[in-house]
């Protein structure tokens, strides 16, 4: 019986190993069953390409490449030119702030901001006592002389039958001459007001002082700001200024240039000034002035142009584009603008074809703009047809296939 026990224990070994050999069996055909597919290496080009790869290609149908516009590569002429951003300002050497010349209250206005005026038109009137002190000075002045000149006649007359002495008569005409002196004294005075002969010798024949003072515009152009308003006092030079005049004829363009054209450019230099308020018509002119130091913070140097207006289109505050030639004109490949396409990563594409059913992408190096035109420097040869209005679809169905 001891025997039995003690032989049973290794049989029992045995069937613990077989059983746990099974349970590993089925353990290993469980994981094998259920292991994940081996992922195959990805291919960066199964799903599509990077669009700053080449050559990509769009092939189209015949209806969808009749919505496009074919172009030719051809050599165009280009102007050497400067461009700098600026704004239109109003020729501050032909802009007045028209003052009183004495102290009075203003009895009229007679113009607004935007109206036309002419030299010596009136722009308000004022109630000068100045004005009215010299006035009746000259009426006194011009009666004194009458009153002497009776008396030189009545002297002479009693000299003539020994009434008075010589000596009287000379001092009556001394009194004559200083009268004469008081009276040409007084009219000059009321003439620095801005009277006139005529209207001083109707205020000396009426004998009535008018204390109303004119103030004319000096020159010829238009009422850019009024401060004036009737019955406000007002006073030679001091702000604001009752009107203020420009002559409209001539504009100021003022620009900051880049640092690096600043050898390039010079005072006399023709310009050209491109508005957006004015599209496709431009605006001559020529430097007056530049700046004699670059600002340290931005790197621009003030140029300051004057623009011919004769028509007075332009405004003060428009913004402008600065164009300036500085050389003869150059031959280069063009293309039109709507040709070349910006992607995204910044680069210049242009799609070329051969039958218009294919079309080929192909990086460009741009150059000037001008117009419509781009300058080509290099990526295309001349002759080659390209699409022109149309382009930025291609680029965008580009991008859709290749994100397949």
């Amino acid at each position: 019986m001891a025997f039995h026990r003690f032989s049973a224990l290794p049989e029992r070994k045995r069937l613990f190993a077989l059983l746990a050999g099974l349970i590993a069996a089925a353990a290993a055909a469980i994981f094998l069953f259920h292991k994940p597919a081996a992922i195959p290496p990805r291919d960066n080009h199964s799903r599509g390409q990077d669009l700053t790869s080449g050559p990509i290609q769009i092939e189209l149908t015949e209806s969808q490449a009749a919505a496009l516009k074919a172009e030719k590569a051809v050599f165009r002429e280009f102007s050497q030119e400067k461009q700098a951003v600026g704004a239109i300002d109003f020729n501050q050497n032909r802009l007045v702030s028209v003052f009183t010349p004495y102290q009075g209250r203003i009895i009229s206005a007679l113009l607004n901001v935007g109206d036309a005026v002419e030299k010596d038109q009136v722009l308000f009137t004022i109630d000068s006592p100045d004005l009215l002190t010299a006035e009746s000075n000259l009426i006194s002045a011009a009666g004194a002389l009458l009153l002497q000149s009776r008396t030189l006649n009545r002297t002479k007359s009693l000299l003539k039958i020994g009434g008075i002495s010589q000596q009287q008569v000379d001092q009556t005409t001394a009194d004559q001459q200083a009268a004469e002196g008081a009276l040409k004294a007084a009219r000059d005075a009321v003439r620095i007001f801005g009277k006139s002969s005529e209207e001083i010798d109707k205020i000396v024949a009426d004998r009535l002082a008018d204390p109303r003072l004119v103030v004319k515009s000096p020159l010829t152009g238009t009422v850019t700001a009024r401060a004036a308003v009737p019955g406000q006092l007002v006073q030679p030079g001091v702000a604001p200024a009752p009107f203020v005049v420009a002559d409209t004829s001539t504009m100021w363009m003022v620009a900051n240039a880049v640092e690096s054209d600043a050898a390039a450019l010079h005072v006399g230099q023709e310009v050209k000034a491109n508005i957006s308020a004015y599209p496709g018509r431009s605006f001559d002119g020529k430097i007056t002035v530049l700046g004699p130091s670059v600002d340290p913070i931005t790197r621009r140097l003030f140029v300051r142009s004057e623009i011919a207006d004769p028509e007075h289109l332009l405004r003060a505050g428009m913004f402008a584009n600065f164009v300036i030639r500085i050389g003869d004109p150059i031959r280069a490949l063009a293309l039109p603008q709507a040709a070349v396409v910006r992607e995204g990563d910044g680069s210049m594409i242009c799609w070329v074809t051969e039958n218009f059913r294919r079309f080929t992408r192909r990086i460009v190096v741009t150059g000037q703009r001008q117009g419509d035109f781009v300058q080509i420097i290099s990526g295309l040869d001349a002759g080659e047809t390209v699409v022109g209005e149309g382009a930025v679809f291609l680029s965008n169905q580009a991008a859709v296939e290749m994100s397949h």
